[in-house]
């Protein structure tokens, strides 16, 4: 079994002195005991792919939470002086930072700090720190009016379409490089779906990268081969954007007879009796899908917090675990999302690839859902989130519904495989947005290799 496929076991419960290790963050005796129990011949194969899944996850974690409290407030001191250890123990406590174990100590986030510069209100004024992106914008800046405009004029309009030009590349670490190696490279570009259309590949190099078809679900460009020097994979792609108005947040719905996409997919797509007495209780009395989505979206946008997420590949069991925990990220919450509509009976599907803005590119995640008589319709969760943090609640309703046109989606379904499948690990194995690149003995982690991505251009089109 490709290694990958293996995490689909994660909800295989691992046995009682492997948990008790992880607990408390002693993974290279966890490590030691998943191999004891994998030279043995008369496990289950489920627990086996259990085993060898929850292993990659057990050797990449130390590194996903680096930081003693001590180093933390190290950090956050730089930029204010006179920031105490009960504020930072404050934020723990919120599960504004998150933590774990490890060899018995307390092991935080890598991400901690950019968590609180986004999320906690007032941080970034206070270390005088500015975050990209409309959804980390302040109030009152352009690229906080940015999302505004938009909207209006869509609603006005009814559609805004961008035509968005974009390059990324990837590219290996030197030292990780020798002469004449093998080297398998993936890089997203955009798909055909709802909102894209006039894709063009306008530069790719090497030249003998391979396009998938754009209906592919993870639609990549690939390149393979032995290099005699270390290449940097890189193509520029083109495409038209449009994000057409609904105003669900006001409508109403009625049960559709599409059965596809309600389906469960483990490990993190889940109706989990914490999940399916949650749906029952905030949709008690309701007999409307799309009321029965608002309920979820309104549960997820006004009670969550957000928090950069550790690298998806360590993470189990998600949306049962952002519904317990109430933090999370876009793609978190978007599963959540998904989850809670699909064991509603609501179909739901995830895409995910960039925000594409004339003067920031990032990855990002959202959900796709159906009622009638609306169809495919959207929902971003996490941008309803960052409009309850501006306090802007017509642009939390806004995103049930609706997406802006600053968008490259890549992917259409989570946990879906390449066009030409990665054999070693996938730094991320369920989604894929910032590359990809593995040898003939091992895939490489992010922090193995370079990642660039660049918005070229953006601009608003008449069409």
């Amino acid at each position: 079994m490709n290694i990958n496929d293996t995490f689909r076991y994660l909800n295989v419960d691992i046995p009682e002195d492997i948990r008790r290790c992880q607990m408390l963050g002693n993974f290279e005796e966890a490590i030691r005991l998943i191999d004891f129990r994998l030279a043995q011949t008369n496990i289950a194969d489920c627990l086996r792919h259990s085993l060898t899944a929850h292993k990659a996850i057990f050797q990449m974690l130390p590194r996903e939470f680096p930081y003693s409290k001590e180093d933390a407030l190290a950090i956050v001191r730089e930029d204010i002086p006179d920031y105490t250890e009960e504020e930072l123990q404050e934020q723990m406590d919120l599960r504004n930072i998150r933590w774990i174990y490890v060899n018995g100590k307390v092991g935080i986030s890598r991400r901690f700090y950019s968590s609180m510069l986004k999320a906690v209100p007032g941080f970034a004024q206070r270390a005088k720190q500015k975050l990209a992106g409309v959804e980390s914008a302040t109030a009152g800046t352009v690229e906080a009016q940015r999302l505004d405009i938009s909207m209006m004029k869509m609603k006005e309009k009814g559609s805004l379409t961008n035509r968005i030009h974009i390059r990324t590349s990837v590219r290996l670490k030197d030292e990780h490089f020798t002469t004449g190696m093998f080297l398998r490279a993936h890089l997203p570009i955009p798909a055909a779906c709802q909102q894209q259309s006039d894709i063009r590949i306008e530069k790719m190099w090497p030249e003998c990268g391979q396009i998938a078809p754009e209906d592919a679900l993870q639609r990549t460009i690939c390149w393979e081969g032995n290099w005699d020097e270390n290449p940097e994979f890189m193509v520029e792609y083109s495409y038209l954007h449009t994000a057409k108005y609904t105003d669900a947040y006001h409508g109403a719905g009625k049960t559709s007879d599409l059965s596809c996409n309600t389906e469960e997919i483990a490990p993190h797509l889940v109706f989990t009796p914490y999940i399916k007495a949650l749906c029952a209780e905030l949709t008690e009395g309701i007999e409307d899908p799309l009321m029965k989505a608002r309920a979820f979206y309104d549960f997820i946008t006004l009670n969550m917090k957000y928090t950069f997420m550790p690298n998806y590949l360590v993470l189990e069991d998600i949306a049962d675990s952002c519904a317990k925990n109430y933090t999370g990220d876009c793609g978190v919450f978007a599963l959540l999302f998904i989850t809670m509509c699909r064991c509603a009976g609501i179909p739901a599907q995830w895409q995910s690839g960039m925000t594409a803005e004339p003067d920031f590119i990032g990855c990002h995640d959202w959900v796709r859902f159906y009622v009638e008589p609306y169809g495919w319709i959207f929902a971003d969760p996490s941008y309803g989130t960052g409009a309850v943090r501006l306090g802007k609640e017509e642009r939390r309703q806004f995103y049930f519904g609706n997406l802006d046109p600053y968008r490259m989606v890549a992917n259409r379904e989570f946990q879906a495989d390449f066009t030409i499948p990665k054999q070693q690990l996938r730094a991320d194995p369920y989604d894929s947005q910032m590359g990809e690149i593995e040898s003939d003995h091992c895939g490489y982690y992010f922090h193995e290799y370079d990642r660039n991505m660049d918005i070229l251009c953006c601009d608003e089109v008449e069409i």
